[in-house]
């Protein structure tokens, strides 16, 4: 028994040790045919590890990624194919063969990378566009000085026109295919969208934040933000963190600003010969024997610095990143100047397998700005009479407040006794979600809160000339304004075949409270110590000299529905259509909702068989579309309700005993009132030649505005309350072309050069003013004012006409004894001061061409960016020159040195006719960069950069002014008339350092 039991025990474990071995050896034989396991490290193109690097075996489930060193393992057999993927790079496939460890280098896909635009509630790859779309990368900003983000545009986009003075505190003028509304600020802006927040303000974001700027510009693309697109969007996403990467990065300049002309003013010794040589003196109390230069006392070399630190990172499942940006900018104007400081954060996090994913963006920008009257202080720093030194013996302002003429106040007084200080704080908070509900559809919500605290504060003192006899005048406002914005939109993308869609569709609500504040105005301190800080200590003698500002609070919301369906069938037929549907406080009763359709199509022709046979072209495509989208910025709750108010005039009465304001209607009803609506018609065509070395588009539009709001129509008093009305009615048309081009032109191992030029053309047309109702011949705009002018008008809007025509005198020389002439409405040539009537077209303030090139040169470390733009055929009012030009006056106010080729007899020379009428055509070297980049070999420094960067090194154009870069928004484009900030000449020097 014992020993069968040993046997039967042999047995077993014989059994068992004979599978243990057919086991082994069945593993062995497996292992043998290539299973094992790859080990190995992922490193990006300065030898540092990366994360997140997705690793699969090609056509099966099976993958893993890399930890936070870049290091990876995977069980894979001979023969299979390893994929390396990740967002931004280049994806690899490495076939395993007998190796067991594998190292990746992952380059960055930068091709990939450009050919993403975002279009609205969604992106899109460049070939599917079918609208007109242009996409700015930070590396092709401008750089420089810049206080305002439109700037990182000037010159890189077709058809947009962005000017700026040398005034820190003024914000840029930015036109987008031509004016095409009658009213004036953000009527005319384009409406930006920051991260996917819609009316978000541009003024939040700093420069260095930036990571791309799209810019929509037909309505084919613009009609998904309906009634507030007419002007174009612009599209602002900032900077994030890509997947698996950690980064700290250091931006930052100082800079010298100078200003870059001066006009050329008499000298006190060169007046005092000018009036002598024509029998004049000066009152003694005009000239005290001094020679004093009013521009070198008022201005200054202005001296900025720039700092913007950030940082982030990216996971799997994860997100974040912070930034801080400080800005002090000082103008070239004395006690000018902006101090500003940005901060952003923001998180990004992802539940449940990458189904849910939650943001929190929050930004916040705080600044304080100082300036000056500019009205005041810059022509009374021309014209001031140089004879006369700035101070009394005992160190008051001198002044002579009897003399007449132009010029009557000391500007150095005036800058330094007129205090103007402004503190604004702008937040905006936006939450996100997104969920993933099926493949190919998800939903996004998201929330967004942006609070604009604004406090004004001015002090005009005891020595103020501009407050006299008031010991000190104080002014405080401040007001806040909030707009909440709630979104919701569905996304669904799906592939089938040849076929491929995208839908989209959401909702929209928007609420706008501006205005909730205060302000008001007194007078009467006994001392200037405190300033505006203690409105308290004020002691007004009279009710009359405390005033109270009148802005009513205004609440303003919005709803929409909007839908957009993308179609591409096999690559080469491409649909987009839209439609939102825009429901507006603002309007009236009848017209509060309005539908904004659009619809596109696409061809790439690139995609047919004939085109093997041009081998020349690597892209190809035709865009045709058309799209309504309309025009409600700049709207208040009650623009088109009867509105009761203080009436002018009459502003106090006696009520019982008591002083009561007058009320009474100030504005009429009008239930009509809707939005400016704007059709577009585009036609596009793209391209690529040898490999896409060089590429480029060119379109033609037609963009007609109709249902014009103007504030001025004339009414019968017995129909309404006033004697003018808000409404629509005019029509407005633009039509132009644009041509961008990108080329590579040459491209070795160490040196590449790149060259983008474009030009546009625009004609702006007005078209009517009036229908069967509302009847009006033309508008006349432009009262500058001066010398006995002061009831004319410089500029009209009339039908037949662009805006910004020129209604002018009609010079016509000197006669026999120096006195200018002109030409009056019967023809006739007249030596006296002519009458309105006599007033004639002589051309626009509107540029037939805008153009800009940009150039990018390379070599080894070493690189080179220069840009010029300009514009061409547009006319410039030099106002200012005429209102010097006033020989006679010589021995009240200074004169230029051009007049001393004037006669001192000609009593006209002043007038504002079209003799100052000049060219405004200019061409600009705009900036220049020269940088070096240091590549350190050690982990914990990426790239270190210096640069040097100039701004504004020189123009070339026949304009007599200060600049020809004069603002064209408004409806008064192109005057120069005593108020223009001088433009600046700008040298930095910067780093930039990432880690």
């Amino acid at each position: 028994m014992k020993q069968n039991y040993k046997f039967n025990h042999f047995c077993l474990v014989r059994k068992w040790q004979s599978f243990a071995l057919f086991l082994l050896l069945f593993s062995l034989n497996v292992f043998a045919q290539g299973g094992k396991t790859i080990t190995g490290k992922v490193i990006d193109e300065t030898n540092q590890p990366v994360p997140g690097v997705t690793i699969r075996i090609k056509g099966t489930t099976s993958g893993t990624s890399t930890n936070t060193d870049g290091v990876y393992s995977i069980q894979a057999k001979n023969g299979d194919v390893l994929v390396y993927s990740m967002l931004g790079s280049v994806s690899k496939e490495i076939i395993i063969g007998t190796q067991t460890n594998i190292n990746v280098t992952m380059m960055p896909d930068n091709q990939t990378l450009k050919d993403v635009v975002v279009i609205g509630y969604g992106t899109a790859n460049k070939k599917d566009l079918t609208g007109a779309v242009t996409s700015i990368k930070a590396e092709e900003f401008n750089q420089g000085v810049l206080v305002n983000p439109a700037q990182l545009l000037q010159g890189k986009v077709a058809g947009l026109n962005v000017t700026k003075s040398g005034d820190p505190n003024s914000k840029p003028s930015t036109i987008l295919r031509g004016p095409s509304t009658l009213r004036e600020g953000a009527a005319q802006e384009p409406f930006y969208v920051i991260d996917g927040v819609p009316g978000a303000s541009i003024d939040l974001l700093a420069p260095s934040d930036i990571e791309n700027i799209d810019i929509l510009k037909d309505a084919s693309s613009t009609a998904i933000y309906g009634s507030r697109a007419a002007n174009g969007v612009i599209i602002v996403t900032t900077k994030r963190s890509k997947n698996g990467q950690a980064r700290l990065s250091y931006n930052g300049y100082a800079a010298v600003e100078k200003v870059s002309k001066k006009y050329d003013m008499l000298s006190a010794p060169e007046l005092r010969q000018y009036l002598a040589d024509n029998k004049q003196t000066l009152n003694a109390i005009d000239d005290d024997g001094s020679d004093t230069n009013w521009q070198s006392l008022l201005e200054r070399t202005g001296y900025s610095q720039n700092h913007n630190i950030s940082y982030g990172g990216s996971g799997q499942s994860s997100d974040y990143g912070a930034s801080v940006n400080y800005l002090d900018n000082k103008g070239i104007l004395k006690n000018t100047s902006l101090k500003r400081t940005i901060v952003r954060g923001y998180l990004n996090q992802k539940f449940f397998n990458d189904r849910l994913k939650l943001g929190l963006t929050i930004t916040n920008s705080n600044s304080k700005s100082l300036d000056i009257y500019q009205s005041q202080a810059l022509p009374n720093m021309l014209f001031y009479l140089p004879t006369v030194s700035p101070f009394n013996a005992d160190g008051t302002y001198k002044e002579n407040y009897n003399r007449t003429g132009s010029g009557t106040r000391n500007p150095l007084s005036i800058v330094d006794n007129n205090n103007i200080d402004n503190l604004n704080n702008k937040t905006l908070i936006n939450g996100m979600a997104q969920v993933n509900i099926i493949d190919g559809l998800k939903f996004t919500a998201s929330v967004s809160s942006q609070r604009d605290q604004n406090n004004y504060s001015t002090y005009l003192n005891s020595q103020s000339g501009l407050a006299r006899g008031v010991n000190g005048q104080a002014q405080k406002i401040d007001v806040l304004n909030k707009s909440q914005v709630l979104e919701g939109y569905f996304n669904y993308d799906r592939t089938f075949g040849k076929h491929s869609l995208k839908l989209l569709g959401g909702y929209s609500w928007q609420e706008d409270r501006t205005n909730d504040g205060f302000g008001v105005t007194t007078q009467n301190f006994s001392n200037d110590n405190l300033g505006y800080n203690n409105l308290f200590l004020s002691n007004p003698t009279l009710l009359s000299q405390i005033a109270f500002n009148n802005a009513p609070i205004s609440t303003l919301r919005l709803i929409s529905y909007y839908g957009r369906v993308q179609y591409n069938y096999n690559e080469k037929y491409l649909f987009q259509a839209s439609l939102r549907n825009d429901g507006s406080s603002a309007f009236g009763r009848n017209n509060r909702w309005g539908l904004f359709p659009a619809v596109s199509a696409g061809w790439r022709i690139i995609g047919e068989d004939f085109m093997q046979a041009v081998p020349v072209f690597s892209d190809l495509k035709l865009r045709a579309g058309y799209g309504v989208s309309g025009n409600s910025l700049g709207f208040d709750a009650f623009s088109s309700l009867l509105i009761y108010g203080t009436l002018s005039g009459s502003n106090k009465f006696l009520n019982n005993g008591n002083v009561s304001n007058a009320i009474g209607p100030v504005r009429n009803e009008n239930p009509d009132l809707k939005w400016e609506s704007t059709a577009t018609t585009n036609i596009g065509l793209d391209f690529g030649l040898f490999k896409d070395r060089i590429t480029g588009s060119v379109d033609f539009y037609v963009k007609q505005t109709s249902d014009l709001i103007y504030d001025r129509y004339e009414v019968s008093t017995t129909q309404f309350f006033l004697p003018t009305i808000t409404a629509n009615v005019g029509k407005i048309k633009n039509t132009g072309i644009e041509f961008s081009l990108n080329a590579v032109a040459v491209k070795t191992d160490n040196f590449r050069w790149t060259t983008s030029p474009n030009i546009a053309h625009n004609k702006n047309v007005v078209e009517t003013l009036s229908d069967d109702f509302y009847k009006i011949a033309a508008i006349q705009t432009a009262q500058l004012g001066g010398k006995g002018q002061s009831g004319n008008f410089s500029q009209l809007i009339q039908p037949g006409y662009a805006l910004g025509t020129f209604n002018l005198w009609n010079y016509a020389g000197k006669n026999a004894a120096g006195v200018s002439t002109y030409i009056n409405a019967a023809g006739q040539t007249i030596a006296t001061q002519p009458l309105t009537t006599d007033a004639k077209i002589a051309g626009d303030a509107q540029p037939k061409l805008i153009y800009g090139w940009a150039n990018s040169f390379s070599y080894k470390n070493w690189d080179l960016n220069f840009l010029v733009r300009g514009v061409l055929g547009n006319k410039i009012l030099n106002a200012t020159a005429a209102s010097l030009n006033n020989p006679a006056d010589a021995k009240l106010q200074n004169i230029p040195r051009f007049t001393l080729g004037e006669s001192f007899n000609d009593i006209n020379a002043y007038l504002i006719s079209d003799r100052f009428l000049e060219s405004g055509s200019y061409l600009r070297l705009d900036n220049a960069t020269v940088g070096y980049t240091i590549k350190p070999k050690t982990p914990s420094i990426k790239a270190i950069r210096l640069y040097v960067t100039a701004n504004n090194l020189f123009v070339i154009t026949n304009y007599t002014g200060i600049d020809p870069e004069i603002n064209i928004g408004g409806l008064t484009p192109g005057i120069d008339n005593n108020n223009y900030y001088p433009k600046t000449r700008t040298f930095s020097f910067g780093v930039s350092a990432s880690f």
